[in-house]
């Protein structure tokens, strides 16, 4: 008897801007759709219809949520995006045991939080209006390869870096105010805080919070039609 492959929808992440948005209980997907062009004319043979392709498009996407106000980056930025009226970037992330990604641009047309009614949770609704072409990534990144990433200033780094490792923790000194990081990859597109970086060069200098503060620094190794590896390096200045 074969057993089915079928993958459980818990564990998928909707990010706006590269920010998760919390708490979402269902997306409608990502559907695209061609139009088709009616083409008969009096010369189509044997009186069958004739059509040609014609435009593509994406429908509109709708994510479910439990109302989270405290959700800033989030869900509040739905509000805000819809507010600016211009299109951002959304990715759809499958459950790991999936390695796919749908990522396209939206402009927020709708949200909703609510109903408001005694003895029932309070929802929010959002609705994207897609813009463009939405990408389909299946399969992952080979990401960072040996020597994977170093840091300037004698940052000591945990754990060692390596290649399945994606998070991190890299202590400096007092004094230091900025870092680079230089990331190698055999293949795909490099970028550190959003910035393209080629591989083995370090990049432009990191500024640092205050002493006693930890800076996110994000590395994306990202593969054309593949879902990207993202590694995030923790830099911990030391207190005063």
């Amino acid at each position: 008897m074969t057993q089915t492959n079928a993958v459980a929808a818990l564990g998928v992440v909707v990010t706006l801007d590269g920010n998760p948005i919390a708490e979402v209980l269902n997306v409608n997907g990502v559907s695209v759709s061609r139009k088709m062009l009616d083409a008969t004319n009096f010369a189509s043979p044997n009186y069958y219809e004739e059509a040609i392709a014609g435009l593509k498009s994406a429908k509109d996407v709708t994510l479910d949520m439990n109302f989270i106000a405290g959700d800033t980056n989030g869900q509040l930025a739905l509000l805000a995006a819809l507010e600016d009226g211009l299109a951002h970037s959304f990715v759809v992330t499958f459950p790991t045991k999936i390695t796919a990604t749908w990522t396209f641009s939206a402009l927020v047309s709708d949200f909703y939080p609510g109903p408001l009614k005694n003895g029932v949770k309070i929802d929010c609704t959002a609705t994207l209006h897609v813009t463009g072409q939405p990408v389909l990534a299946v399969g992952a990144s080979a990401g960072l390869t040996t020597p994977f990433f170093a840091m300037n200033n004698s940052a000591v780094i945990v754990p060692a870096p390596a290649n399945a490792v994606y998070d991190y923790v890299a202590t400096v000194l007092t004094g230091v105010s900025s870092v680079t990081i230089t990331p190698t990859a055999a293949a795909g597109v490099i970028t550190v805080n959003g910035s393209v970086v080629s591989s083995g060069v370090p990049s432009s200098a990191i500024a640092l919070g205050a002493a006693g503060s930890i800076t996110i620094i994000t590395v994306v190794v990202q593969e054309t039609g593949k879902v990207a590896k993202t590694y995030i390096v923790r830099v911990a200045r030391a207190s005063a």
